[in-house]
């Protein structure tokens, strides 16, 4: 069985171009016709900054949030991965209350 399916000339020019085109096939429910429709898809440029980078993370700075990471060894013990945790947290939160000092000099 052959079917004839409607592709859009931009989907046609990426292709020609040598890119993947994402999309779905669908049946248009006017004509009956199969269509081809790519995904409108956009790459997000994140607008993060680094506050501080600390030994087992980082502390990071978007438009909206903070974003704080921390990764420490299962093979440490709960007590040693409580204090080195809280300590990157503490020194982080120096390092965001120096960059509002400056900021508001």
């Amino acid at each position: 069985m052959r079917k004839y399916v409607e592709i859009p000339l931009e989907v046609m020019e990426r292709l020609v171009e040598g890119k993947c085109v994402e999309g779905s096939l669908r049946r248009d429910e006017w004509t009956g016709k199969v269509t081809f429709k790519a995904y409108q898809r956009q790459s997000r440029a994140r607008q993060e900054r680094v506050v501080c980078q600390l030994e087992n993370g980082w502390l990071k700075e978007s438009p909206q949030r903070y974003k704080f990471f921390s990764s420490v060894k299962k093979d440490l013990s709960r007590r040693i991965v409580d204090v080195v945790m809280h300590r990157e947290l503490k020194t982080a939160m120096q390092a965001l209350e120096i960059e509002e000092i400056l900021d508001h000099v």
